[in-house]
């Protein structure tokens, strides 16, 4: 059977050691060397950039996120081991893991690290697609003669180069489709190596539950619960056309995957289509001092993400989440497209005022979309508001001091609020 070793990168024979470096990691599949879609994710990405920056703090538990009213961007394994998820509420991680050290996110910090791990990809393939800063779909088909060795060793030779000259380790997932392979890389994670091959598809995917399905949240496990629909297994016993009457598009879908039928391509370099950021609450609130402190501190957010990556853009929208869970957004278009935070929470703030009389809100969020390029100092001010561009020139000077002196260098009295 085909073997290589994750550490030394040989292929060797399938055995428990490897022969060269005696190193227990040894990866063993009968398609190991015929599989060609990867999904590479990297570990607890935020945090382990962090702990690489902070050796003090590489064995406590971290968490990436906001204040007590905030949400964690991500969460070390040693703090996920305590119930602490991504997404989940700050209090309620506090309250499982109380000792974290809590750290807010350093989008340039992570942008830039997320470059540096393109580049690498690029050396192996032209077909990337990124799915976030930290993860990407990888096509590796014909690139066997280019670099003389299979597609599952270029890629723990990709993750033996994050973690020598970036200090980030990944997982990754190797398959015959993007679904399997997405799949397959949160298997063994941190620092995991999984395959999931044609042969074994059916068996794999017998009894595994929907929730595996990326887009199948939570109110939607519910939908299909009703219906009986737990499994793969459940969805194989529908009918094709049912599952698309009764679910639309999505049913289809269901019907394919439930399947291991995947014909998606690798998108090369797929365009960022918006920026965005929200924050849940620990209490409804409709409180407009409130909630114009979180705009201001999510337009910031938003402003720091579009300026690492160059871009800009056209349109602003809020989105707000009232108690019953009903979700509100409101857009508007602008004449010059922005990456200024001052700018994206002006608009943001006279968005929220034509939607406040329907709170209180569980929940708030701020984004900017239309998307293009265009370096600092680019773009253009508004030539009807005189002021712009000094606010965009003071904006540009706090910027150069917090990544001098870091964030809390320099705030503005609103995000105290």
């Amino acid at each position: 059977m085909p073997a290589f070793c994750r550490d030394c990168l040989s292929q060797i024979p399938e055995q428990r050691r490897c022969p060269k470096c005696h190193s227990p990691r040894v990866m063993a599949h009968a398609e190991l060397f015929d599989l060609t879609i990867a999904h590479m994710d990297c570990d607890a990405f935020y945090a382990s950039v962090e702990k690489r920056d902070n050796p003090d703090i590489r064995d406590q538990p971290v968490i990436i996120g906001g204040g007590k009213r905030g949400v964690v961007s991500t969460a070390c394994y040693i703090a996920r081991i305590k119930g602490v998820r991504s997404a989940m509420p700050m209090f309620q991680a506090l309250k499982l893991c109380p000792e974290a050290v809590v750290i807010r996110p350093r989008m340039a910090v992570y942008v830039e690290i997320s470059r540096a791990i393109r580049e690498m990809m690029r050396a192996l393939t032209p077909a990337i697609e990124p799915l976030s800063l930290d993860e990407a779909f990888l096509d590796l088909s014909g690139t066997t003669k280019l670099h003389h060795e299979p597609p599952a060793i270029q890629m723990a030779r990709l993750i033996r180069r994050m973690e020598t000259e970036l200090g980030i380790s990944g997982s990754i997932g190797l398959s015959h489709n993007k679904f399997l392979a997405k799949i397959a890389s949160d298997i063994d994670k941190p620092r995991g190596f999984s395959v999931i091959g044609n042969a074994e598809t059916e068996d794999f995917l017998k009894n595994k539950p929907v929730s595996m399905i990326w887009g199948v949240g939570k109110a939607f496990q519910a939908t299909l619960a009703r219906d009986g629909i737990r499994t793969f297994t459940d969805i194989l016993r529908w009918d094709r056309k049912d599952l698309g009457h009764r679910y639309g598009g999505m049913g289809e879908r269901l019907w394919h995957l439930a399947r291991g039928m995947d014909y998606r391509r690798v998108s090369a370099d797929a365009p960022v289509k918006s920026i965005s950021n929200e924050t849940t609450f620990f209490e409804d609130t409709a409180n407009p001092t409130t909630l114009d402190g979180h705009i201001w501190r999510l337009s910031e957010k938003v402003a720091d993400r579009a300026k690492a990556r160059g871009l800009s853009g056209r349109v602003i929208a809020l989105k707000v989440k009232k108690s019953d869970h009903q979700i509100l957004s409101r857009r508007t278009s602008l004449y010059d497209p922005t990456q200024f935070a001052d700018r994206i929470y002006s608009v943001a703030r006279t968005l929220l005022d034509s939607v406040i009389e329907q709170g209180p809100f569980r929940l708030i969020g701020v984004g900017i979309s239309h998307l293009e390029s265009g370096r600092d100092g680019e773009i253009l001010g508004d030539l009807l508001a005189p002021e712009t561009r000094k606010r965009e020139t003071a904006e540009r000077a706090a910027d150069e001091i917090r990544r001098k002196f870091g964030h809390d260098a320099i705030v503005k009295g609103r995000s105290l609020n």
